[in-house]
């Protein structure tokens, strides 16, 4: 058992499949974090069983405790953590979600290890949504990469190089430690990546359904899905030489200047 993680109880798991999904730079329109919520509300049930205090691990200007107000009247303040909750969705499933620390990432994701293991994890996954110069008017790809055994999952995606985040090492310490883990990371329309995406949320649900065997429901994010490209289309009523710009994603995903064409067009977007 990890020396670090706080238990309030040990659940009775039986090969157990893990849930990831960290909050921050890398979870591009907060699909990763929003579909493990939606995972988490479908866990019939679903307890918390642990957590891992943050405090001194984050950007407190960055990530900012949260005041709450008791029923009394009385505030409270919340430090980030990492919290862990489980239930039974087809197999057993441990839910870790949180914000991505900004420091000791190796002890990190050794802690993350270390209670893998003991709770007897088998795979996981681990969510997340990726910016990229898309347009919102197609359906939403899901990216692949393995740890472990690659077999285990449909097409993987090995040939990224350069900056990554604290996920991506959690992941590679699982593979490692001899537990096969799947990061799978949505496709997100840059020039929106800052605000929630309900289709990207949806495609990692159905990612999980189809990699993890999860008996995932996506009814409730049809009509959100709906509704987010409608308003997205409204916002680019008027605008012509947005519409183009837009179009020539829908036509050339590959384009060159496609963050630029990203930037220009999240300011029309956003009125800016």
């Amino acid at each position: 058992m990890s020396p670090s993680f706080r238990f309030e109880r040990r659940p009775e798991l039986r090969a157990p499949v893990l849930v990831v999904a960290f909050q921050g730079w890398i979870d591009a329109g907060m699909a990763g974090a929003g579909a493990v919520s939606l995972l988490a509300n479908q866990l019939p049930a679903a307890r918390h069983f642990a957590s891992l205090d943050l405090e001194d691990d984050l950007d407190s200007s960055q990530t900012r405790p949260q005041v709450r107000l008791r029923p009394d009247g009385s505030r409270r303040i919340d430090w980030p953590a990492v919290e862990l909750m489980a239930g039974r969705h087809g197999p057993d499933v441990v839910v870790a979600t949180g914000p991505e620390p900004s420091l000791r990432w190796q002890w990190f994701a050794s802690e993350v290890v270390a209670v893998a293991q003991d709770l007897g994890v088998t795979r996981a996954f681990l969510l997340g949504g990726l910016p990229v110069p898309v347009s919102h008017r197609r359906s939403t790809e899901v990216r692949t990469s393995v740890s472990g055994r690659p077999e285990a999952v449909g097409i993987s995606r090995l040939d990224y190089r350069g900056p990554t985040g604290a996920q991506t090492v959690v992941q590679h310490a699982l593979g490692t430690a001899g537990i096969p883990a799947v990061a799978l990371w949505a496709e997100v329309p840059n020039y929106v990546s800052g605000s929630p995406c309900p289709p990207a949320m949806r495609a990692l649900l159905l990612a999980l359904r189809e990699y993890g065997a999860l008996d995932v429901e996506t009814g409730d994010l049809d009509e959100l899905c709906d509704s987010y490209r409608e308003r997205l289309e409204d916002q680019l009523t008027g605008r012509p030489e947005i519409t183009a710009l837009v179009e020539a994603l829908d036509n050339a995903p590959d384009l060159p200047s496609g963050d630029e064409l990203a930037a220009e067009i999240e300011r029309y977007l956003r009125g800016k």
